[in-house]
């Protein structure tokens, strides 16, 4: 060939990547809207049999989801899937009628196509552990994730060792666990570098201190439910952390500029 002389560009082959690319895409979008549909609008209408037919539909698109080829597409399936999930949790009805027991089957294909989705882990912690009941579950998805973090990517990773740690405390009674994930969480934020990143390393060196202390510390499961209450998703999570902070002895005060602090139980 001629230095100079531009090569053949093969429509043909250029055709078949289209074809596939666009066949990829589409089946990404048939898979995320069916079932959905019903899961998410017409749980207050529903029987309980049309609910748990709908979820089990629903959890074989998303076993589906979870093997597929991305073609490329990773960050577009975890976030159409997380919208799902918002849809799914947020359905309220439809929870009462069923369970959230899909939780966790959302979060393997949204955290396995992106882990770097930091926002995605509180709502993986508040689904999976507190409310479907799987602690574990939510762990070892929160683990496999944080194999791919670093202190500085994606910006304030070291929340995700904090929802490690609270769920390892609250949900397993794992002490020496989240004490060390307590202590890995504040060192990530020390070198995060990020504002007020002292702030929030002080917060889980004390929480860990507590524990190693005492094991059974209410203080360090007050502190844990405090955390939760930041970040809660919900009312339901707020009221449901409130609750919790307030059968350890502890309270929430309200400041006059509507943030709140934790008063630690009296007795430790």
């Amino acid at each position: 060939m001629h230095p100079y002389q531009m090569p053949q560009f093969n429509w043909k082959q250029a055709l078949t990547t289209v074809v596939v690319l666009t066949a990829g895409v589409g089946a990404i979008a048939f898979l995320q809207l069916p079932q959905l549909e019903r899961l998410k609008t017409r749980g207050d209408t529903l029987t309980e049999t049309e609910v748990q037919r709908d979820v089990a539909a629903e959890w074989a698109r998303l076993a589906i989801l979870q093997q597929m080829p991305s073609l490329g597409y990773d960050n577009l399936i975890a976030s159409t899937t997380f919208l799902n999930f918002l849809q799914y949790f947020g359905d309220i009805p439809a929870r009462e009628k069923s369970d959230y027991s899909l939780s966790p089957e959302y979060f393997e294909v949204i955290l396995r196509r992106d882990p770097f989705f930091r926002e995605a882990y509180t709502f993986l912690s508040t689904s999976t552990a507190l409310y479907a009941g799987m602690p574990e579950r939510s762990i070892a998805l929160t683990s496999e994730g944080l194999s791919h973090l670093t202190p500085t990517v994606p910006v304030g990773s070291f929340f995700v060792w904090r929802n490690k740690a609270i769920d390892q405390l609250l949900f397993l009674g794992d002490a020496a666990g989240a004490q060390q994930s307590f202590e890995t969480a504040a060192d990530w934020a020390i070198a995060s570098g990020l504002p007020n990143s002292q702030n929030a390393a002080a917060v889980s060196r004390q929480t860990a201190q507590f524990l190693a202390k005492n094991p059974d510390s209410k203080a360090a499961q007050a502190a844990a439910w405090a955390m939760v209450l930041t970040n809660a998703p919900d009312d339901r999570t707020r009221r449901t952390a409130i609750e919790k902070i307030e059968a350890l002895g502890g309270k929430i005060v309200i400041n006059p500029d509507g943030s709140f602090h934790l008063q630690p139980p009296a007795e430790d």
